[in-house]
Parts: structure tokens; sequence; C-alpha cells
């Protein structure tokens, strides 16, 4: 049963990162926006977001 187990988190890490990815891409984006408006709170808001991909992403790649 543990095997099963692994082998389906596995596969939805799989599917996953490069979704994620595609996240952190579209969020630098906004970030690089909101710095070149210097727009502070969408800068913050965007970090914040960023950080928690982040999060994800470090978790994701133990």
């Amino acid at each position: 049963m543990k095997r099963v187990m692994d082998a389906l988190n596995e596969k939805k890490v799989l599917e996953r990162m490069p979704v994620l990815k595609m996240e952190i891409d579209y969020e630098l984006m906004n970030l690089h926006e909101a710095i070149e408006q210097k727009d502070q709170e969408r800068i913050s808001i965007t970090k914040d977001k960023l950080e928690a991909l982040r999060l994800e992403w470090v978790t994701l790649q133990q």
C-alpha cells in the first residue's frame, strides 16, 4: 500500500512542477511591472505570493 501511495504522490509532484514554474514566472512578470510602476502595494502582494510559491517548490523537491 505504501508503494502505491508513494507512486501516486510522485505523479502529483511531477504534474504540479511545470504548473508551479508557470505560476512563478507569471508572478515574476507581475513583480517586474509593479516595480516599473512603483506600485508598492502590488510589489508587496506579489512578493508574498512568490514566497508561498517558493516554499511549495522547496517542499515538492524533497
